[in-house]
């Protein structure tokens, strides 16, 4: 179809929006977006399938600014098409407490899917949100009711290129053939150390032919319009492969700078501005200007997108006739509500029953609920055998041709890809349809942390299965063995990590990461058998923190987590027998325990009482729930896993001996306030 010069007043209105919102904030990103306004224009007027009234109908195209730095661009377009992004939102770009922050965050902004901004992450969340229409697709689409249509459209840039997340998700969409995902390179050679010609030389397009998708090159990215629609409905006729173009762009088109690296990072200064708004017709002493055929034209798209939603709606209300029980689940899912009563299948324990290692407890939990909660997606880094995160029954997600699963199988093979993992869960996860699980050890779910804070900051509820979770690990030693790992993600905001002591526990671990709809969990599972333990309960559990052996006039509260529970429940019949009676309490997430009434918390670390935390790891941070802390605050050693644990003195004798020190130490402390009487307690 013929461009015309209302399509190039709407490509300039977008530059310009970014133009006046970055000089406004002197600050951001204005060179992307005036770069890869057209291809914008093409893609959101001429293809994508949306409606601004409603951002989370589920069967919309998805878009992703991986280099989310251009946010401009996206800002502006979703504000031209209409939805509930004003141009007041725009002249408070970069604000504190607005809607249109430097880089997108999905809870921010309407319209935009996914948080991005450290990069390839959007890329890789992109190749998420494919797999999760793909598995929606087979899972609920029947002849004549095609309810999961839509494409995940991404734009990239040199930046996302380079990282190597981008490199594993890429290779991964090769291989899972996703044709519902097509990717746009913003080919403009610069970077902000300068042009790219410094650091990166390599062929992009045979990279990716490589890893098994479809390419092409529009080489006037700033000019050849008919090239680039021309480029996109030749990549949606390709349904065996991802597709990428490759888009040579000038970057901050239209400035001075254009270019250069001048026109990154930085707003345009005040002569460029105006000169570039006389260069594209716009009276140069006017700002954040939108002329109403610009609107016309994008709100007659957002309409065309409204009825698509409607016929779609009746087509769901017929699908329901004949589809009851398929209908009933979509529109469950859709709410983010588990189906009723799932939990009554999660296994308990008592004390009598064996010892397991809680990578085993983990799989029977999966084995008991993967029926009754069918959107729960497992999946693993490579390490299905040891990290036990596939049920017996499991199909693989796969291409049919590969006769290896099907879309509709519900086990990620994700290969050795620890960080595009993590990413592509938080991108099924923005799908609105499965509930994505991924397992690794512990200590490289450290490899994934970039995309493990974004699940936290972007609010998705993300099962990270962490397992070999300590020294416990025994013989592969200091390298595969976490010690400062958990300290770290416990730090992070809006995440609950999760160390369960035993087979009740870890039920409870699944039933809060489940049940938490806008918070990621991490499960730190154990290689080696852990008994089950007298006094631990599910209904417990839940609280984050609880007594697992109370003892009256007791002279010491041992405060411990995972397989250290069982070591100082032993310490405690030690100390009970030298006349210093001791208190056991089991942590297994301090975030959730955090959150309980103060009066709750206090029974479980009173006052008057010290207490001493026992954990294989790192001490940082157990200052909040004791007054000494046994640790490892030093990498371990290789060796059977009792030898390892011997040898730093994480035994009954251990704890005992350190228990008796810090009895002596706090006698004459009075009164003993407990670490969880503080100043701050209930303040923001």
């Amino acid at each position: 179809m013929p461009y015309g010069e209302l399509d190039q007043l709407a490509i300039n209105t977008i530059r310009l929006l970014a133009v006046d919102a970055t000089f406004n904030a002197n600050s951001g990103h204005p060179g992307a977006p005036m770069g890869m306004a057209p291809i914008a224009h093409i893609l959101f007027n001429k293809f994508m399938t949306f409606n601004p009234k409603n951002p989370d109908w589920v069967n919309r195209d998805r878009f992703v600014l991986s280099n989310g730095h251009g946010c401009m661009l996206q800002y502006a377009l979703l504000h031209l098409f209409g939805y509930e992004v004003s141009m007041d939102a725009l002249k408070h770009f970069r604000q504190v407490d607005s809607i249109t922050p430097g880089h997108p965050e999905a809870h921010d902004t309407p319209g935009v899917e996914v948080t991005t901004g450290p990069l390839g992450q959007g890329f890789s969340n992109a190749v998420g949100l494919a797999v999760a229409q793909k598995h929606s697709a087979a899972v609920f689409n029947k002849d004549g009711y095609d309810l999961f249509t839509n494409y995940t459209y991404c734009f990239f840039g040199d930046g996302c290129a380079m990282e190597g997340i981008a490199s594993e998700a890429a290779s991964a969409a090769g291989h899972l053939q996703l044709g519902n995902l097509i990717c746009v390179y913003d080919d403009n050679h610069i970077s902000i150390d300068g042009d790219t010609a410094c650091a990166f030389t390599e062929d992009v397009s045979k990279r990716f032919e490589a890893y098994g998708w479809h390419v092409i090159w529009v080489k006037e990215g700033d000019t050849d319009l008919d090239g680039m629609e021309k480029a996109i409905e030749e990549c949606r006729k390709v349904t065996d492969k991802p597709s990428m173009i490759r888009l040579t762009t000038t970057i901050g088109f239209g400035s001075k700078l254009q270019g250069t690296h001048g026109v990154h990072g930085n707003p345009l200064k005040a002569d460029d501005c105006k000169a570039v708004k006389a260069k594209f017709g716009f009276d140069p002493e006017k700002s954040f200007v939108v002329p109403q055929e610009v609107y016309d034209m994008y709100h007659k798209h957002a309409a065309d997108g409204a009825a698509a939603e409607e016929e779609w709606n009746q087509l769901f209300e017929k699908y329901g006739e004949s589809y009851p029980t398929e209908h009933a689940d979509l529109k469950r899912r859709l709410t983010g509500v588990l189906p009723e009563g799932w939990q009554t299948k999660l296994p308990s324990y008592k004390p009598t029953d064996s010892a397991v290692a809680s990578r085993k407890l983990s799989e029977s939990v999966l084995e008991a609920i993967h029926e009754v909660i069918p959107e729960l997606i497992s999946g693993s880094a490579d390490l299905t055998g040891s990290n036990n995160t596939r049920w017996k029954n499991a199909v693989d997600f796969q291409p049919p041709s590969t006769g290896l699963g099907d879309w509709s199988g519900r086990y990620m093979r994700y290969g050795v890809r620890e960080h595009a993992m993590a990413a592509m869960m938080n991108g099924m996860a923005s799908y609105g349809t499965v509930i994505p699980a991924g397992g690794t050890f512990l200590n490289f779910v450290s490899y994934a942390s970039g995309a493990v804070r974004l699940s936290s900051l972007s609010h998705r509820r993300v099962i990270y299965v962490a397992t070999h979770d300590s020294i416990g690990l025994g013989e592969d030693g200091p390298t595969h063995q976490p010690i400062e790992t958990l300290a770290h993600f416990r730090a992070l905001p809006n995440m609950m990590v999760w160390r369960p002591a035993d087979g009740n526990e870890c039920s409870a671990a699944y039933y809060m990461a489940l049940t938490s709809k806008r918070t990621p969990s991490i499960l730190a599972l154990t290689r080696q058998n852990l008994p089950q333990l007298e006094g631990s309960t599910i209904e417990d559990a839940i609280k984050g923190g609880y007594v697992v052996l109370e003892t009256p006039g007791a002279a010491v509260t041992l405060v411990s987590t995972g397989s250290e529970v069982a070591i100082c429940l032993e310490a405690a019949k030690i100390l009970k027998d030298q006349g210093k009676p001791a208190r056991v309490v089991s942590m297994p997430c301090v975030e959730v325990f955090d959150a309980q009434p103060k009066d709750y918390r206090l029974t479980v670390i009173p006052d008057g009482v010290p207490s001493m935390s026992v954990e294989v790891m790192s001490t940082l941070g157990w200052e909040k729930y004791s007054h000494e802390q046994f640790g490892l605050n030093r990498f371990g050693a290789s060796g059977p896993y009792k030898d390892v644990y011997k040898k730093f003195d994480f035994t009954p004798e251990g704890v005992v001996k350190r228990a008796l020190a810090t009895i002596d130490f706090y006698k004459d402390v009075k009164p003993l306030r407990s670490p969880v009487n503080r100043a701050f307690t209930n303040l923001i």
